[in-house]
């Protein structure tokens, strides 16, 4: 079987990460095959930040707890040390298709490369903080953006799940 497709169909959200940093290297890796996913019009309307400061995704893992409604001591990264955010150029209208289809593609060259990965929500309402705004400018990053995810990458602490049964009734031929 081709190698791309057996990423896709062996993929899982993982949910539980050791504490161990991969190499920026194999991050590096995962970010530029995001670099590549598809882009409407070919405009590369969305950006990437790589958080691998433990203080900074903490600080992240709390904001996106107190957005989720969890208690306090969940972490919605489930231990992951690498947080990659997606943002997306606010004034593009096609940002969410773009931004998703980056997240996919990180999601499954972390797969390729032997880490776990999960795609956490609420980026959005994070990055619509003021301080989180403030941040991305302290960064360098200028203009408006809208977050699109979080992908949650690290070593996995458990076996790859297996995967549910696809469901019936979801494709159609018009021959």
């Amino acid at each position: 079987m081709n190698e791309i497709i057996r990423a896709m169909e062996e993929r899982r959200s993982i949910r539980r990460f050791k504490p161990d940093m991969p190499p920026r290297e194999t991050l590096e890796q995962i970010i530029e095959a995001g670099l590549y996913a598809p882009s409407a019009k070919g405009k590369q309307s969305t950006i990437t930040v790589a958080v691998t400061d433990r203080a900074m995704r903490n600080r992240l893992s709390r904001t996106n707890c107190r957005i989720g409604g969890w208690q306090e001591d969940f972490d919605p990264f489930f231990g992951a040390p690498v947080i990659l955010i997606v943002l997306a150029d606010k004034s593009w209208a096609n940002r969410v298709y773009d931004g998703s289809l980056v997240m996919g593609n990180m999601l499954l060259a972390a797969h390729s490369l032997h880490l776990g990965s999960i795609w956490i929500h609420r980026a959005r309402e994070t990055f619509e903080l003021p301080e989180y705004q403030q941040w991305l400018r302290e960064l360098g990053v200028e203009g408006e953006w809208e977050g699109i995810g979080h992908c949650a990458v690290g070593y996995m602490d458990c076996a790859l799940p297996e995967a549910a049964a696809r469901r019936e009734g979801r494709v159609f031929w018009a021959d």
